[in-house]
């Protein structure tokens, strides 16, 4: 029999259940799960339920990290926790996908980076599951091609990310600083800062207006809209609500050739007759115009999101093959939502990389005020003390 990557879990809530579910499907051949770690004892009640006896069950992830049963974990915690658990992991050499965003704050994250460049021999990957999207590929593809010479500007209108306000009430965990460092942003479009990041790459300014509670009661953002500017001259906008009952999600890409826009599970491309510089030298019109043509775009139409993540994820481990996300690459979505934070508590337009320190003192100043805030101290206790000490079967 072939053999399987021994998976552990860390936390069993609705993203750490799913991974099992697929896993003990059948959809990952090359994972086994053999550990659950989860505070909440209901949580390990409901677990063992669910699964096969063979799985041992921790209400301690350290405790499971150094249990010997273990190669490789799923990190599904809350965020503040992400760096937390990918560390300790990396440390045991213990191989470690974590779910995203790769955390709060860029300064924990850089950290859970510096770690992972001491430990070659780990393999780090991030839940970033729309990558497999073979829309977000193509685009990927065509934009990486040079094909279409460079990025002119970049527009993304994601605002059918609706939530009304019982969503909300339904942890006191949610839309808090302390239970989850941010909202949508943090929440809802860790997947679109990556993508947008992968695809057009990073930008150098960044000038955010976040209303917070615009549309709900909450103490963090609902709202957002956002411009960039990149190094070579581009510009971009991103725009971003829970509160609109029924938005849009266009990513368009304007480039000195064609024109990509992504909408409603549809990739068009309209390519120019000649790249604008060209024409804009050597047309005499004052009302000219660039012609195009419409091209069919062929991709190969899988998605297979977190299947697809973890798979890759496991031919990494047993024969080095690529991986849909490197976990260092976790950092760069970090960067842009801290910037936009950065840049609505401020008042100003910010830079890249952000001053770290200063993100995680403003964070913090909010953290300290949270709604949530029996919760204040645990964005600082230590691991041991937050997970208990027990083992269980």
């Amino acid at each position: 029999m072939d053999r399987k990557v021994k998976l552990g879990i860390i936390g069993i809530g609705n993203m750490g259940s799913g991974h099992a579910a697929n896993i003990i499907k059948g959809n990952c051949p090359e994972l086994e799960l053999v550990a659950i770690a989860d505070k909440n004892p209901a949580r390990l009640d409901w677990a063992r339920a669910q699964y096969p006896e063979t799985v041992t069950y921790f209400d301690n992830a350290i405790d499971m990290l150094d249990s010997g049963l273990v190669e490789a974990v799923i990190v599904a915690v809350p965020h503040y926790d992400h760096p937390t658990f990918g560390i300790a992991a990396m440390e045991r050499g213990i191989h470690v996908m974590v779910e995203k965003p790769a955390g709060v704050y860029v300064k924990q994250v850089r950290e859970m980076n510096e770690v992972a460049a001491k430990h070659p021999e780990v393999v780090f990957g991030m839940m970033f599951n729309q990558r497999t999207n073979h829309i977000y590929r193509k685009m990927h593809e065509l934009v990486h091609s040079g094909k279409y010479g460079r990025i002119r500007r970049t527009n993304w209108l994601i605002t059918n990310w609706y939530r009304p306000q019982a969503y909300y009430d339904s942890g006191d965990w949610r839309a808090t600083w302390s239970g989850e460092g941010g909202g949508v942003l943090m929440n809802q479009c860790p997947h679109q800062l990556d993508l947008w990041q992968w695809i057009c790459g990073l930008p150098v300014k960044v000038q955010s207006n976040l209303h917070f509670g615009a549309w709900h009661d909450i103490e963090v953002e609902d709202d957002v809209t956002t411009y960039v500017e990149y190094a070579d001259g581009a510009t971009g906008v991103f725009i971003t609500t829970t509160g609109d009952g029924h938005g849009t999600n266009r990513f368009e890409i304007q480039m000195d050739k064609a024109k990509l826009v992504a909408e409603g599970d549809k990739l068009t491309v309209l390519e120019f007759n000649m790249s604008e510089p060209e024409f804009t030298k050597t047309n005499t019109k004052p009302f000219g115009h660039l012609e195009v043509t419409e091209v069919e775009v062929e991709t190969d139409g899988l998605n297979p999101q977190h299947i697809g993540v973890l798979n890759a994820w496991a031919g990494a481990i047993l024969r080095g093959t690529p991986l849909v996300a490197n976990g260092v690459e976790g950092i760069n979505g970090v960067q842009l939502s801290n910037a936009m934070h950065m840049s609505a508590f401020l008042g100003k337009t910010v830079e890249l990389p952000v001053d770290e320190n200063e993100y995680y003192e403003e964070l913090m100043k909010r953290v300290a005020t949270s709604r949530r805030k029996e919760n204040v101290n645990a964005v600082f206790a230590d691991t041991a003390d937050t997970y208990g000490s027990k083992t269980k079967k």
